[in-house]
Order: structure tokens, then sequence, then C-alpha cells
């Protein structure tokens, strides 16, 4: 594919619009309170991993929620209870953090698929190491719906506002896994020694708190490349992506990768001067990290592949997640 090809495609992908749609969420919650979107804003604005809201001692509360979109609910219920308590582990340490409990949300006709779900929850809530310590739930609803929230805490941030121009992109990621089929689902997770997860994860606040990065995100449903977007965008700069570089699992095609979702991925932002000692953390661990991008003060985010540029998106032109500008009065406001 060139450039432009994967540029195009990237855009179409399902997780390019629901990442789209907060866009507009945050709009409209920003019109309904005074001071607009920053208004939501704790110690970091809206847009992040995670609400971080200062505990007073110079550390962070943690403060996420995922919601599971329903025909993975229907078709995968084990796995999507799963999938609740890591994806938003995954926030925690994101943010530099440590979770520390998790509550959920679940909706189901009967016991089906709920029972299902829950042993799926629980059972990540043990691998993980995070107590699920309530929620709410509903047996008698027409379709089966599931949203996980966590607690967590951080001593220093890592975050999707502090990446700077000259800063490298790295990409790291755990190959050791399968797709969850039919889904884009990469699972590095589920057959994984327990103690072996929790100590991969801990590579994101050994980062944060000895001072090698300070902007990072983890890879959601946008894939690699929009998650780099996102971190882009809150940071107010630009990149040039080069795809050959991305961490791949052989035999895959590239388009079904760069719109998976692994259960073990970070794209990070990292000064020139800690990108080897960086690199060598996750290669020390096995997992898959690479050099994957510069970042520079253009807000223009383009993609490399076989040679050639394509531009991806332009932030000046139109946001991907943040809320739009607000657009000047055309008439005379009147008291």
């Amino acid at each position: 594919m060139t450039a432009q090809e994967i540029a195009e495609a990237l855009r179409a992908t399902r997780g390019f619009a629901h990442k789209q749609d907060i866009s507009e969420v945050v709009a409209t919650l920003g019109r309904a309170l005074p001071g607009g979107p920053a208004a939501l804003a704790q110690a970091v604005p809206v847009g992040d991993d995670c609400a971080a809201i200062p505990d007073g001692h110079g550390g962070y509360l943690l403060f996420a929620i995922e919601g599971l979109v329903e025909d993975f609910i229907v078709r995968m219920p084990w796995f999507a209870g799963y999938c609740g308590v890591m994806v938003n582990v995954s926030d925690i340490y994101a943010m530099g953090g440590r979770p520390t409990a998790v509550v959920d949300a679940l909706w189901s006709t009967g016991s089906s698929p709920g029972d299902e779900v829950l042993r799926g929850l629980a059972e990540a809530s043990a691998r993980y190491g995070v107590p699920v310590v309530g929620g709410h739930s509903n047996n008698r609803s027409e379709r089966p719906q599931l949203a996980v929230a966590i607690l967590g805490h951080a001593r220093r941030l890592l975050t999707s506002f502090d990446a700077r121009p000259g800063d490298l992109l790295l990409m790291a990621v755990d190959l050791r896994g399968g797709y969850e089929e039919p889904f884009p689902y990469w699972n590095a997770s589920t057959k994984a020694p327990a103690t072996r997860l929790r100590a991969d994860l801990e590579l994101l606040p050994a980062l944060a708190e000895e001072g090698l990065c300070a902007a990072a995100k983890d890879i959601s449903m946008a894939g690699a490349v929009g998650t780099a977007l996102m971190l882009l965008e809150c940071s107010g700069v630009g990149a040039r992506i080069h795809i050959d570089a991305l961490p791949r699992p052989p035999g895959v095609p590239l388009m079904r990768w760069l719109a998976s979702f692994p259960s073990y991925g970070f794209v990070l932002s990292v000064p020139p001067a800690h990108a080897a000692t960086v690199l060598a953390r996750f290669a020390a661990r096995d997992i898959a990290c690479a050099v994957v991008g510069e970042v520079d003060a253009s807000r223009r985010v383009q993609v490399r592949a076989g040679g050639e540029d394509a531009l991806l998106w332009d932030l000046d032109a139109a946001p991907f997640i943040q809320a739009p500008a607000a657009q000047p009065a055309t008439e005379p406001v009147h008291a």
C-alpha cells in the first residue's frame, strides 16, 4: 500500500470514527458548563486516558471508565468481561499510575450473557491483582451492556499533553499473543503468567518516576497510529510516523494490525537523550519497542511508507478528539 492509501484507509476505520465522536461529546458538555470544556479538567485537560485529581500530597488520584460495544458482549461475553478490567488497568498505567480497584455496571437478559461476563471480569481482576469492589446490575434488560470504572494512584504523571517538538515517538507492544477471531483484538494477556503481566505494566510508572518519559498513551481501538494522533493533538504538536517501523506480528496484514487493539500496547513521546534507555527497558522484558516517528511543531500528522509521505490529519483544519474551536458570533449579542 502507498502512504496515501494507508492514510485513507485509517481515516475510514471504525476506531477512528468512534474516537471522533469524543469531540462532539466534549463540546456538548462544555456548552452546558460555565467555563466551557476547560471546566472539566483537573490536573490534566479532558482528553487523557484518565482524569487526574491532585491528592493533596504531591500525587494524583486517577479515575477512568470504559464501555464495551454490544456486539462484542453478545459474541464473546467472557472476553468482554475480561477486557473490561484489562483496558482500564492499561489506562491507569498509561498515566504513570497503579490501579486500586474497579466497579462495574452490567445489564443482561437474565443470567445470559451476564454470568459469563462476570466470570471474565473476575478472572482479569485476579490476574491483574485489582479487586472488584462493587457496581450495578440489571438482569432484566432487553440488551446486554457493560461499563467498568477504575480508581488508581500516580506519584508522577504520564500525560497526553507533554509531547514536545524534538521528541521521538516510540511504540511498545507485546507480540506474544494472537487474535480473538473475528475481532481485531490482539490477546497477549489471558494465557500469559499473571506475574509477568503485572511486571510488564510496572515499566510505565517507573519511566514516569525516573523522569525518562512524560508523555504516553495506551493503544486503543483507534490503533497505534490513531492513538499517536490523539496524543499529538492533545500536546498541540505534529509528527511524521514511519509505518514500516511499527512493531508487527509476523504474517499479520498491515491494515489489520493498524486497526488492532493490543492487550499491551503504548505510544510514548521520549526525549532523544532517554530513548535508548527506554528501548532497553522494554527489550529486557521481551516487549517489542521501536522508534516510529519524530515529533515536530507542525500540528500536521503524516504517515511515511515506502519512502513516501501522506497527510493523515491537519489538526489546524479539523479536530480529532478535542472540542471544535468556538465559532465567532455572526450577529450582535443583545442583553
